[in-house]
């Protein structure tokens, strides 16, 4: 799945080539998403695309007719500027033709994704928007936040720091990561990790997602970047996906377990 990172690089990679820039058409070939392609979304012909913002991993372009289109990109999405004159491909479900002759291509293999018109005044009182929590990397992401959703919780501290409700954007990979730089155990319940150990989480979950960003985010086996080409290049995972492989730091053995239905990995001596 397209993570926070991800995200924020399909974010920039359209941007460039979508600010400012008038709609001709909007071509829906599909409207059977994981909600279906708005109705009014046609509307925005012979608009302009304002800008390019992300909320947790929703995309949302800012119309100059007051309304935002929110794109969201599933389990396996893609958005990507091509020439409106490029042959579709099968799953290519939603295109906004764009004046000079480009156009933002929404490609969904698997229909979890989202094309949304809202029209709203706030965007961020949508449904799907306003129950969400602060961003990673942005100050509303405090230490006295995080240790007042974790100091009645029984859970995992790695389920905790994936629920959208506590803070956005920190997917399956990224959770494990920052753990491991935290030397925090995945498993450990949230209400016993102290707030000095939840101050290094959150500088942990920072430095992983910023590296991420940098490097265009983690390789995903079926994610198509903004330009149309095959992936991303990969950062260097510590304990993501590396089972029974020795630590990059002392050489113990990864181990790996089920936790809130996803797969972790962590180092049973760099972790505590």
């Amino acid at each position: 799945m397209p993570e926070l990172p991800e995200v924020e690089t399909t974010c920039r990679g359209i941007a460039p080539h979508v600010t400012g820039v008038q709609i001709k058409e909007v071509i829906v070939r599909r409207h059977d998403l994981r909600q279906p392609v708005s109705a009014n979304i046609a509307a925005v012909e012979g608009c302009k695309i304002l800008g390019v913002t992300r909320r947790s991993k929703y995309i949302l372009l800012e119309i100059d007719d007051g309304s935002t289109l929110l794109i969201h990109l599933g389990m396996s999405g893609s958005l990507r500027v091509v020439k409106s004159s490029e042959p579709w491909k099968k799953h290519d479900h939603v295109g906004i033709t764009l004046k000079g002759g480009k156009q933002l291509r929404f490609h969904d293999p698997r229909r979890f994704g989202l094309v949304l018109r809202l029209t709203g005044p706030d965007p961020m009182m949508h449904d799907l928007l306003k129950s969400l929590g602060p961003e990673p990397l942005e100050n509303g992401f405090t230490l006295k936040a995080l240790h007042a959703a974790c100091a009645k919780r029984s859970s995992a501290i790695k389920v905790v720091i994936m629920d959208a409700k506590v803070v956005v954007g920190v997917g399956n990979i990224y959770a494990s990561e920052a753990l491991f730089q935290a030397g925090i155990l995945p498993h450990t319940p949230a209400s016993q990790v102290s707030r000095y150990r939840l101050e290094k989480l959150i500088k942990s979950i920072r430095i992983v997602l910023v590296a991420s960003i940098e490097e265009g985010g983690t390789t995903l086996r079926d994610f198509i970047n903004s330009d149309g080409q095959p992936g991303y290049f990969k950062q260097r995972l510590y304990v993501y996906g590396r089972k029974a492989e020795p630590c990059q730091v002392c050489k113990s053995p990864i181990e790996n377990a089920v936790l809130g239905q996803r797969a972790t990995y962590w180092c049973p001596r760099c972790q505590k």
